[in-house]
């Protein structure tokens, strides 16, 4: 885990708000799943273009937020054709949890 670089992907406001919105992306976001083939499971995903759009903003903006995120380990994604899925990584955000109850 990369405390700084953790630290720094969420030192955005809208960065936060993804990660918001994708803890109960059903709340959020339209249905999603529609490109993801058939036996094939990424649950709790949205794809980024109902992020771009309930940002709004750019999608050049958001693919860079996301990737930050990703980076940092706080997402994960899954690329199905042309559409790019991303959910939260719970483990990371338990993992961040401790560290922050239990270091800081």
């Amino acid at each position: 885990m990369n405390e700084i670089e953790i630290f720094k992907a969420l030192a955005n406001e809208t960065r936060l708000q993804i990660l918001k919105w994708l803890k109960h992306p059903e709340q959020y976001f339209p249905p999603q799943g529609i490109h993801i083939p058939a036996g094939d499971t990424f649950e709790h995903s949205v794809c980024v273009g109902a992020i771009c759009d309930k940002a709004g903003i750019s999608q050049s903006t958001i693919s860079h937020y996301l990737d930050m995120l990703q980076r940092a380990g706080l997402l994960e994604s899954r690329r199905y054709g042309k559409w790019t899925y991303y959910r939260r990584n719970e483990e990371m955000l338990r993992r961040l949890a401790v560290y922050i109850r239990e270091e800081l």
